[in-house]
């Protein structure tokens, strides 16, 4: 159709090109709401077809995962213990140095690394990797797994 005759062209100037007077063509209630409203009533043959896994929960994504803001490997305790040994804010339990790993904001203790000394570790969350590294050497872990 040639552009002269659309009605755009003839009711250029008018306000609502013939749709009312309240603009009703252009609001989101002839579109049947604003992004995905509806996808559960009047637009779902339209959610079946384009986005059937829009709703539903992801198989590979467990639902209590835990994923910690800070850790610590087993290997750098030594370092760790040194220079809180030389700050002097080193407590002892059972003649062995305590390294409060929960108050320093480490929230999980991991097992990459190898370890000299035996020390108290008080840590919220450990891996059993971390673990056996840890009582190898003499030393014991508190806190939950």
């Amino acid at each position: 159709m040639p552009t002269r005759f659309r009605k755009v062209r003839k009711l250029r100037g008018s306000r609502q090109h013939g749709w009312g007077q309240v603009t009703q063509h252009r609001a989101s209630g002839q579109k049947g709401g604003v992004g995905n409203a509806g996808l559960h009533k009047h637009k779902w043959s339209w959610t079946v077809k384009y986005a059937p896994d829009h709703f539903g929960k992801d198989s590979m994504k467990p639902p209590k995962s835990f994923k910690p803001k800070l850790w610590m490997n087993v290997g750098s305790l030594d370092a760790l213990y040194q220079k809180l040994l030389s700050s002097g804010s080193i407590e002892t339990e059972e003649n062995k140095p305590v390294l409060n790993l929960s108050k320093l904001g480490v929230e999980k203790l991991l097992g990459g690394g190898s370890i000299k000394g035996a020390y108290v570790i008080i840590v919220d969350r450990y891996t059993e990797g971390a673990k056996e590294k840890v009582t190898y050497v003499g030393g014991l872990i508190k806190g939950s797994n």
